[in-house]
């Protein structure tokens, strides 16, 4: 274990953080809202304890094993969000406990998108902006940007692209050179942002607006400058740009690389994750529609509005709202929260298990029950005309199972704070999903529920966004072994 090394990287890593409070800084002296202080302060904190934390370590050159990309990954995403919380604690307005600001900072980073905040659109801009900004970073996981830059300092970043990105099979590249896969993949997800905070200025958002929910949007986040969140503009151009726009980042973002550099989008209607993620949503969003429509909650135009936007809200975990789908009738509170537990494509911005994870234990399954009628065949699950290897089934497998085990153990622990058990349930699905609203009590916001609680949210929110087993794998004797 390089701690040495490890320092380093976590100093840079935090000296680099503080800058992200400096358009905050320069908002608060344009719109005057008095809250410049609380991000000087912070930026300052940030960057010293980064400096002071580098300035020992600054000459070591080495690179990084498998085990420091982890222990980097958990340290930064831990390290960053209780620093992030600073200007939050420190600002007058709205005036957040220690727990409420680092459960807002968390929530932000990892694009969960759940708040403790009420009256958002009384909040200072800087501030709503630095809520915003923190999801767009957390997104594609700033650990990739800063691979980007970090071998320019002397310092390797396969372990670190490894331990980060997202979904079942994490060993391919776009490009040959892992500096070129993440600025490939920065540029991309750049573009997506520019693109929708475009359309979200021209379809009638004002510019701060745009800017903010694309934000948001692009990160799959759900962060909004408004308490009715995207309900607010009332808009079916606006809805209608939110929801292409979630449905893009939610889907593989190499399948938008190959776009780029083949100039086509044949190969999208090949991935066999990307049709079953459109099945599935078309599957729910029709049944949605048509339950609302026939409760006569909606006329039928605005069923099939409301019912559109909030199943890939929430299916693709994003939590953006234009209407309290936890008061719809029937089951679709609980189909639409269960949607949240597939969640996106795997090297998406997305949440969840993953579209792949769940196709697999359903390849899986089925592969069983042939085995059931034909118990000495070899049958192999294939997956787009190949075959899976078995040891990705097995890690899918292992990951289905630790991830339902984590979901009971927490589930317990916010039972015992006093929750009940929808509020429970549906909380730690959220946090763990990156989802943001939940049902019961924390249908509108989290600010109600004990601290206790919002710590085991946090540590689920972590656990989501690292999924599982890069936060796992440091409390294992293994991990520490030389």
């Amino acid at each position: 274990m390089n701690i040495v090394i490890t320092m380093r990287i976590l100093g840079i890593l935090l000296m680099l953080f503080s800058f992200t409070m400096m358009p905050s800084i320069l908002l608060s002296a344009l719109y005057k809202d008095g809250a410049h202080v609380a991000f000087i302060t912070g930026m300052a904190i940030t960057f010293f304890t980064g400096f002071f934390t580098w300035l020992p370590v600054r000459r070591v050159r080495k690179e990084l094993r498998t085990r420091d990309g982890f222990l980097v990954v958990v340290l930064f995403w831990t390290v960053l969000g209780l620093f992030g919380a600073i200007p939050m604690y420190l600002a007058e307005h709205p005036g957040l406990s220690f727990t409420d600001a680092a459960f807002e900072s968390i929530s932000g980073l990892s694009t969960t998108g759940a708040t403790v905040i009420t009256g958002l659109d009384l909040l200072p801009e800087s501030l709503l902006f630095y809520r915003q900004l923190l999801q767009w970073l957390g997104g594609m996981g700033i650990i990739v940007l800063a691979v980007a830059i970090l071998p320019m300092l002397g310092i390797g970043g396969m372990q670190l692209y490894r331990a980060e990105t997202p979904g079942p099979v994490k060993d391919n590249k776009l490009t040959p050179r892992i500096t070129e896969t993440a600025k490939a993949l920065w540029y991309i997800y750049l573009s997506l942002t520019i693109l929708c905070a475009g359309a979200y200025w021209l379809a009638g958002m004002s510019l701060f607006d745009a800017v903010s929910h694309s934000f948001a949007t692009v990160a799959i986040g759900g962060f909004s400058t408004h308490d009715a969140s995207i309900g607010y503009f009332d808009s079916p151009l606006i809805e209608g740009i939110c929801v292409f726009f979630m449905l893009i980042s939610a889907v593989n973002y190499s399948l938008h690389f190959i776009a780029w550099r083949e100039r086509s989008f044949a190969h999208y209607a090949s991935d066999p994750e990307f049709r079953f993620f459109f099945f599935l949503l078309l599957v729910i969003s029709a049944s949605a529609g048509g339950v609302l429509w026939l409760t006569e909650t909606y006329d039928p135009m605005a069923s099939l509005r409301y019912g559109i936007f909030e199943v890939v809200s929430v299916a693709t975990t994003t939590g953006f709202g234009v209407a309290d789908f936890s008061q719809w009738p029937s089951v679709l509170p609980f189909t639409l929260f269960l949607a949240a537990f597939v969640g996106g494509c795997a090297g998406s911005t997305g949440g969840g298990m993953k579209v792949i994870r769940i196709l697999l234990i359903l390849k899986q399954g089925m592969r069983e029950i042939k085995r059931l009628v034909h118990p000495n065949a070899i049958i192999p699950v294939k997956l787009g005309g190949r075959s899976v290897p078995d040891r990705v089934i097995e890690a899918v497998w292992g990951f289905f199972s630790v991830y339902l085990m984590l979901f009971v153990v927490m589930l317990i622990g916010l039972l015992a704070t006093g929750l009940d058990q929808v509020t429970a349930w549906s909380a730690v699905g959220s946090a763990l999903n990156n989802l943001g609203p939940g049902l019961g009590e924390v249908a509108s916001h989290y600010g109600n529920i004990p601290d206790t609680a919002k710590w085991i949210l946090i540590i689920a929110m972590l656990l989501g966004r690292l999924e599982i087993f890069t936060l796992l794998v440091l409390f294992t004797p293994t991990f520490w072994r030389r």
